[in-house]
């Protein structure tokens, strides 16, 4: 265990599955008590929580629309009552799908900006207030090197999440000097349920094209989030660090 993480509670979004769900089994064994939210998977939200319980750690499971922004508060406050003052917050939840511009419409465009972009803004805001309060806040983002790449047929999914990214970076700078740092990563292809929107032959390609030649694990993610949740990264705020097996390398 980690004496940063003993004891502190952090919330994870997204945490039924996926990197949310490796992000959230992280934190707990790093000695974080931990809350994780769902959009509808509560039986696999369910085993994450027992997973972290058995880890010696308290866990709770709520269901919220990250669109909404009822969902998202009442997320907050029932953490905040169950569990105690936020330290931690990982925004690991997302939508991804696939549509080239001629159907790419206003509601799929919608409910991607709602869900991606408007929902990491839910997250940030819905516990920035208390972070400040108390003088100390970690914040990681997800975003994907789709916003960083073109994307013909996600046209819609590269800006929700260039504009985490911008979001990240903003936050960061407005909340700095109340010791609240906010981070963002920027993974590749992983091996999680949002990788099989695409075709088998695209992912090849997409392998094909890793320089590791590989796509990425979930626990490899985690690791990444923590770090930047961690006083190891005591110096780093506003940044998005890609992970992406060196498919996309940043100078």
């Amino acid at each position: 265990m980690s004496a940063e993480f003993q004891d502190h509670v952090a919330l994870v979004t997204g945490g039924s599955r996926g990197i949310g769900r490796a992000t959230a089994l992280r934190l707990a064994q790093e000695g974080a008590h931990v809350a994780i939210s769902y959009a509808s998977r509560r039986a696999e939200a369910d085993e994450t929580v027992a997973a972290i319980r058995q880890l010696g750690r308290q866990a709770m499971a709520a269901p919220c629309n990250a669109a909404r922004p009822d969902e998202v508060r009442q997320l907050v406050e029932r953490t905040t009552s169950e569990l105690g003052p936020i330290s931690f917050l990982a925004h690991c939840g997302a939508i991804s799908n696939i549509a080239d511009h001629t159907q790419l419409s206003y509601e799929l465009w919608r409910e991607m900006i709602d869900v991606n972009l408007t929902g990491a803004y839910l997250a940030i805001f819905a516990v920035k207030d208390a972070m400040i309060a108390q003088g100390f806040g970690r914040i990681v983002m997800v975003s994907s090197i789709a916003a960083l790449l073109p994307r013909q047929m996600q046209i819609h999914y590269s800006a929700s999440k260039a504009g985490v990214m911008a979001l990240t970076r903003c936050c960061a700078e407005a909340f700095a000097p109340h010791n609240v740092r906010v981070n963002c990563v920027v993974p590749g292809l992983v091996e999680t349920e949002m990788a099989d929107v695409l075709p088998p032959e695209r992912k090849a390609e997409v392998i094909a094209a890793t320089p590791l030649q590989r796509i990425g694990k979930p626990e490899e993610l985690a690791a990444l989030i923590r770090f930047l949740l961690s006083d190891e990264s005591s110096y780093m705020t506003g940044q998005s660090v890609v992970a992406s097996g060196g498919r996309l390398m940043m100078a």
